[in-house]
């Protein structure tokens, strides 16, 4: 998959995709219907999938003082769509001077001149332009005169809930990853290096490998059962485990991270990239009156961790989540 950071600099290999357009965060069921009909129009147009996407999020620039919301990092983004088959990421940086672009210069410079876009394809509650003024009504106009197809894709429903970042973000602010795999098509995953820690872990019988969250919406703290893909390094491959999220109570933690606990492993994995999927939410945070209690409780939360990974973890969520 190629990444285009700029709208104004595109070779001919980048131009004349079908795009999906869209913020794809957490890249859930939602967003892959309507990448779907937009890799749809690609093979029907003989042309690439393209997906077009801001970064940083939009809100982050409007709103820079709001409480971390995003499921997934650049990174992460870039990999879930590079799995589903995307060819290219059009990863535009959201300025001021992009934000500033009425409608119609949105639909002229950066979908038809800029990409050359033969085709793209929105959600039914697309905005775009300044103040979000753009419709989609607007969107079919433009592509008729600048020449590109345009498909709405309907909203997508799981349960009778209809599918958006917002409820897959109060799932796991609920402690309920499983809900949230539903909505998401696969697991929720937090990715990125293993920074150094406390070493406290180790010294408990329990080596853990620490990720840090910043910048990301924080699931229910406490304890999950974890499937691990350690993506870099000798040991890359995939593991089960037992994994910390939040504050560390019983270390008087003040920076919340994601401490793993990863299952019959050996080795080092201090700045590797790890992705770390949440499958099942075990208990809240505590503090304990020992150290001999918190270990207890560690091989007590880890016993439990195996014996439900140890399940056909796709006959527990419908869409079958990696």
């Amino acid at each position: 998959m190629r990444i285009v950071r700029d709208y104004q600099f595109t070779t001919q290999a980048d131009r004349g995709a079908s795009v999906a357009i869209g913020n794809f965060d957490g890249v859930h069921i939602g967003h892959r219907a309507v990448i779907d009909l937009a890799r749809r129009a690609a093979r029907d147009l003989n042309a690439p999938l393209g997906v077009l996407t801001f970064e940083p999020h939009p809100r982050e620039l409007f709103a820079p003082d709001a409480p971390p919301f995003r499921l997934t990092g650049t990174e992460a983004r870039a990999h879930r769509l590079d799995k589903i088959g995307v060819d290219i990421l059009y990863e535009l940086t959201f300025n001021p001077a992009l934000a500033s672009l009425s409608p119609q210069d949105f639909a002229t410079r950066v979908l038809a001149q800029g990409l050359g876009a033969r085709h793209v394809v929105v959600g039914a509650d697309f905005h775009f332009g300044a103040k979000r003024a753009g419709t989609i009504q607007m969107l079919k106009d433009f592509g008729k005169d600048l020449g590109f197809g345009v498909t709405i894709a309907d909203l997508v429903a799981e349960d009778s809930e209809e599918v958006s970042s917002t409820a897959i973000r109060n799932a796991l602010s609920d402690g309920r990853p499983r809900d949230a795999a539903a909505m998401l098509g696969h697991w929720h995953r937090i990715e990125g290096p293993v920074i150094r820690g406390d070493q406290r872990g180790r010294d408990l019988g329990y080596p853990t490998a620490n990720m840090s969250i910043a910048g990301l919406h924080q699931p229910k703290f406490g304890v999950y059962a974890v499937l691990v893909d350690v993506l870099t390094g000798p040991h890359k491959g995939s593991y089960h485990g037992a994994a910390s999220l939040g504050l560390r109570p019983q270390f008087n933690g003040e920076t919340p991270n994601l401490e793993t606990y990863v299952f019959d492993f050996k080795g080092d994995l201090y700045g590797e990239t790890l992705s770390v999927a949440l499958v099942d939410y075990l208990r809240p945070e505590a503090k304990f009156d020992s150290l001999d209690a918190l270990v207890a409780q560690m091989d007590a939360d880890c016993a439990e961790a195996r014996k439900l990974l140890a399940h056909d973890l796709q006959a527990h969520t419908p869409q079958n989540p990696a």
